[in-house]
Protein backbone atom coordinates (compact mmCIF):
# COMPACT_ATOMS: atom_id res chain seq x y z
CA UNK A 1 0.00 0.00 0.00
CA UNK A 2 1.27 3.45 -0.91
CA UNK A 3 0.41 6.55 1.12
CA UNK A 4 -3.09 7.86 0.46
CA UNK A 5 -4.10 11.51 0.92
CA UNK A 6 -7.75 12.30 1.64
CA UNK A 7 -8.67 15.98 1.60
CA UNK A 8 -11.76 17.20 3.48
CA UNK A 9 -11.68 14.01 5.51
CA UNK A 10 -14.38 15.11 7.96
CA UNK A 11 -17.45 17.15 7.21
CA UNK A 12 -16.80 20.84 7.80
CA UNK A 13 -18.79 21.12 11.05
CA UNK A 14 -17.24 18.02 12.66
CA UNK A 15 -13.74 19.20 11.77
CA UNK A 16 -14.33 22.74 13.05
CA UNK A 17 -15.75 21.41 16.33
CA UNK A 18 -12.64 19.28 16.89
CA UNK A 19 -10.33 22.11 15.80
CA UNK A 20 -12.04 24.54 18.22
CA UNK A 21 -11.57 22.10 21.08
CA UNK A 22 -7.92 21.39 20.33
CA UNK A 23 -7.00 25.04 19.80
CA UNK A 24 -9.05 26.17 22.79
CA UNK A 25 -7.62 27.33 26.09
CA UNK A 26 -9.05 24.36 28.00
CA UNK A 27 -7.39 21.63 25.91
CA UNK A 28 -4.58 20.00 27.88
CA UNK A 29 -1.20 19.87 26.13
CA UNK A 30 1.71 18.13 27.87
CA UNK A 31 5.34 19.14 27.48
CA UNK A 32 7.43 16.35 25.94
CA UNK A 33 11.17 16.95 25.94
CA UNK A 34 11.67 14.63 22.97
CA UNK A 35 10.21 14.30 19.51
CA UNK A 36 11.79 11.21 17.94
CA UNK A 37 14.51 10.08 20.42
CA UNK A 38 16.97 9.38 17.63
CA UNK A 39 19.83 11.80 16.96
CA UNK A 40 22.10 14.16 18.83
CA UNK A 41 20.28 17.27 17.56
CA UNK A 42 17.11 15.88 19.06
CA UNK A 43 18.19 16.83 22.57
CA UNK A 44 17.38 20.47 21.81
CA UNK A 45 13.93 19.80 20.34
CA UNK A 46 10.63 19.48 22.14
CA UNK A 47 6.93 19.27 21.45
CA UNK A 48 3.64 19.29 23.25
CA UNK A 49 1.48 16.17 23.07
CA UNK A 50 -1.96 14.98 24.04
CA UNK A 51 -2.52 11.23 24.21
CA UNK A 52 -6.10 10.21 23.51
CA UNK A 53 -5.62 6.43 23.61
CA UNK A 54 -2.94 3.88 24.54
CA UNK A 55 -2.87 0.17 23.82
CA UNK A 56 -3.54 -1.98 26.90
CA UNK A 57 -4.83 1.10 28.75
CA UNK A 58 -7.64 2.35 26.56
CA UNK A 59 -8.86 5.95 26.42
CA UNK A 60 -6.42 8.18 28.31
CA UNK A 61 -8.12 11.51 27.70
CA UNK A 62 -11.49 12.98 28.54
CA UNK A 63 -11.48 14.23 24.94
CA UNK A 64 -11.33 10.72 23.41
CA UNK A 65 -15.07 10.79 22.60
CA UNK A 66 -14.50 13.83 20.38
CA UNK A 67 -12.74 11.51 17.89
CA UNK A 68 -15.84 9.41 17.21
CA UNK A 69 -16.40 10.91 13.73
CA UNK A 70 -12.87 9.92 12.76
CA UNK A 71 -13.01 6.46 14.29
CA UNK A 72 -16.31 5.78 12.53
CA UNK A 73 -14.60 6.52 9.21
CA UNK A 74 -11.33 4.59 9.72
CA UNK A 75 -13.01 1.68 11.56
CA UNK A 76 -10.00 0.30 13.44
CA UNK A 77 -10.12 -3.32 14.60
CA UNK A 78 -7.57 -2.48 17.26
CA UNK A 79 -5.97 0.79 18.31
CA UNK A 80 -2.31 0.99 19.28
CA UNK A 81 -2.19 4.72 20.05
CA UNK A 82 -3.84 8.02 19.20
CA UNK A 83 -1.72 11.07 19.99
CA UNK A 84 -1.83 14.72 19.01
CA UNK A 85 1.42 16.63 18.47
CA UNK A 86 1.88 20.38 18.68
CA UNK A 87 5.12 21.89 17.38
CA UNK A 88 5.76 25.58 17.88
CA UNK A 89 6.87 27.87 15.07
CA UNK A 90 10.57 28.04 14.26
CA UNK A 91 12.48 30.64 12.24
CA UNK A 92 13.40 27.97 9.66
CA UNK A 93 11.71 24.64 8.91
CA UNK A 94 13.18 22.00 11.23
CA UNK A 95 12.99 18.45 9.89
CA UNK A 96 12.77 15.80 12.57
CA UNK A 97 14.26 12.31 12.29
CA UNK A 98 12.79 9.55 10.14
CA UNK A 99 10.99 7.04 12.33
CA UNK A 100 8.08 4.63 12.64
CA UNK A 101 5.44 5.19 15.32
CA UNK A 102 5.36 1.55 16.46
CA UNK A 103 8.79 0.12 17.33
CA UNK A 104 7.85 -3.59 17.24
CA UNK A 105 5.40 -4.06 14.39
CA UNK A 106 5.49 -7.85 14.45
CA UNK A 107 3.61 -9.42 11.53
CA UNK A 108 0.40 -7.46 11.95
CA UNK A 109 -0.50 -4.92 9.24
CA UNK A 110 -0.54 -1.75 11.38
CA UNK A 111 -1.63 1.49 9.76
CA UNK A 112 -0.58 5.04 10.56
CA UNK A 113 -2.86 7.96 9.75
CA UNK A 114 -2.18 11.63 10.31
CA UNK A 115 -4.97 14.19 10.47
CA UNK A 116 -3.68 17.73 9.91
CA UNK A 117 -5.45 20.15 12.24
CA UNK A 118 -4.22 23.38 10.67
CA UNK A 119 -2.81 24.59 7.39
CA UNK A 120 0.83 25.65 7.54
CA UNK A 121 4.08 25.29 5.59
CA UNK A 122 5.21 22.24 7.58
CA UNK A 123 4.92 18.78 6.07
CA UNK A 124 5.31 15.04 6.49
CA UNK A 125 8.12 13.49 4.50
CA UNK A 126 8.82 9.84 3.67
CA UNK A 127 12.27 8.30 3.16
CA UNK A 128 11.45 8.16 -0.56
CA UNK A 129 11.47 11.97 -0.59
CA UNK A 130 7.69 12.22 -1.06
CA UNK A 131 6.19 15.08 0.95
CA UNK A 132 2.64 15.73 2.09
CA UNK A 133 1.74 19.32 2.91
CA UNK A 134 -0.03 20.24 6.14
CA UNK A 135 -3.52 21.20 4.97
CA UNK A 136 -6.26 21.33 7.58
CA UNK A 137 -8.74 18.43 7.49
CA UNK A 138 -6.37 16.36 5.32
CA UNK A 139 -5.87 12.72 6.32
CA UNK A 140 -2.72 10.87 5.31
CA UNK A 141 -2.92 7.05 5.51
CA UNK A 142 0.07 4.71 5.10
CA UNK A 143 1.52 1.40 6.31
CA UNK A 144 3.06 1.82 9.75
CA UNK A 145 6.38 0.33 8.61
CA UNK A 146 7.00 3.32 6.31
CA UNK A 147 9.56 5.64 7.86
CA UNK A 148 8.40 9.24 7.93
CA UNK A 149 9.17 12.50 9.64
CA UNK A 150 7.37 15.67 10.51
CA UNK A 151 8.61 19.22 10.55
CA UNK A 152 8.01 22.49 12.29
CA UNK A 153 6.44 25.41 10.44
CA UNK A 154 7.45 29.04 9.97
CA UNK A 155 4.19 30.68 8.93
CA UNK A 156 1.83 29.88 11.83
CA UNK A 157 2.28 29.89 15.61
CA UNK A 158 1.94 26.10 15.77
CA UNK A 159 1.66 22.96 13.64
CA UNK A 160 -0.87 20.48 15.04
CA UNK A 161 -1.55 16.91 13.89
CA UNK A 162 -3.27 13.85 15.31
CA UNK A 163 -1.49 10.52 14.76
CA UNK A 164 -3.54 7.34 14.67
CA UNK A 165 -1.84 3.92 14.86
CA UNK A 166 -4.24 1.02 14.37
CA UNK A 167 -5.15 -2.28 12.71
CA UNK A 168 -7.76 -2.27 9.95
Amino acid sequence: MKPVVIDNFLDKQSFQNLQNIMFGENFCWNYNEHIDYIDEQEKFRFQFTHTFYRQNIGPSSQQYGKLSHILNKIRPKEIYRIKANLLSRTSEIVENSFHVDIADLGILPWTTSILYMNTNNGYTEFETGAKVESIENRMLVFPAEMKHRGTSCTDKKVRVVINFNYLT
